[in-house]
């Protein structure tokens, strides 16, 4: 009987162990004790891919598990969004979003999910100038008073790629069309990455793209790059005048990628993915491939990063109003 009782009290532990919820086990120290999966809510080859996969890399050097990519395009990266809000909040599942998501509640009237209520803020992983990229082929100018001499001279002509309705990509042409007075016409794609194929192959003409994903096109000469917002010059491309120095001095786009997790996910958990972030863009590794991308890092708190996605979103309302931005 005693050798019974043993053995019953041995079973019942064993199936209290097996009962153990993915987020308890997550709020424990074993976290990470299998893959994480991070939605990436636009096609692969735009500049959240562009970040998320060396991070990625070097996540599984620092923890030894995986960071699974999961690309999911469409609507402006609403729809990824909307996917990673409704995921489980254990510590094994990400959302890496950008800049086009504080713009989106100003442009879409019914979305099914708050950045702010949905999500928890992790970790402001990268931020990259706006740069007016053109197909050489499609645009033939050599500097960028040349290019707006002749958009100026042939209205409706040319159209610009973006990577969706109410993106950067987007916001940033209808900036830039107010401020010089001309007229591009829109198309909107389902992410920077097909965006940035069509551009290449000559299916489009230009693009405002964030430098994340145009930097090694450019560099290898496949797009032609004539400007970088702002009032200073990029690093990664020291030849490329500023929006100052070819008179838009008002012209400042920046495009930002940032990591949240869904709502409920424990707050250890989420503080000790920020401090792996923070580690993984600290390396050597990611430094020299920020860099190359003319990207920053800048080293957000938790409730920093909150603040700022507050602000954003601000101030990305004005900017829609101001220009009259519809989701088309």
């Amino acid at each position: 009987m005693k050798a019974f009782g043993l053995q019953r009290r041995d079973v019942l532990r064993a199936a209290a162990a097996a009962a153990v919820t993915p987020m308890a086990f997550a709020q424990g120290n074993g976290w990470p004790s299998r893959p994480v999966t991070v939605v990436v809510p636009f096609p692969a080859g735009g500049g959240t891919d562009a970040f998320a996969r060396p991070l990625a890399a070097q996540f599984a050097k620092q923890t030894g598990r995986q960071l699974i990519i999961d690309n999911r395009g469409g609507a402006g990266g609403t729809l990824g969004a909307s996917a990673a809000a409704k995921l489980a909040p254990d510590g094994y599942n990400l959302f890496m979003g950008a800049v086009h998501h504080t713009i989106a509640p100003s442009i879409y009237s019914k979305l099914d999910y708050d950045l702010q209520k949905d999500f928890v803020p992790i970790s402001l992983v990268a931020r990259v100038p706006q740069v007016v990229v053109v197909n050489p082929k499609r645009i033939d100018a050599g500097d960028f008073k040349a290019f707006l001499d002749l958009i100026k001279r042939n209205p409706g002509r040319y159209n610009y790629a973006s990577a969706g309705n109410g993106t950067s990509h987007h916001l940033a042409g209808e900036l830039f069309k107010i401020q010089t007075r001309t007229f591009i016409t829109h198309i909107p794609y389902r992410g920077a990455g097909p965006a940035l194929q069509d551009l290449i192959t000559g299916s489009a003409d230009l693009m405002f793209d964030g430098l994340g994903s145009s930097a090694g096109h450019i560099k290898g000469g496949r797009i032609k790059a004539l400007m970088v917002s702002g009032n200073k010059r990029n690093p990664a491309l020291p030849d490329v005048p500023s929006a100052a120095e070819v008179g838009l001095p008002d012209y400042t786009v920046t495009t930002w990628y940032g990591l949240w997790a869904p709502r409920g996910t424990p707050p250890d958990v989420a503080t000790r993915i920020a401090d792996e972030v923070r580690k993984a863009v600290q390396s050597d590794e990611l430094k020299a491939i920020w860099a190359n991308q003319g990207a920053e890092f800048p080293n957000l708190t938790q409730p920093q990063f909150a603040a700022f996605i507050a602000d954003e979103i601000k101030r990305w309302n004005q900017v829609v109003k101001t220009a009259n931005v519809k989701a088309d």
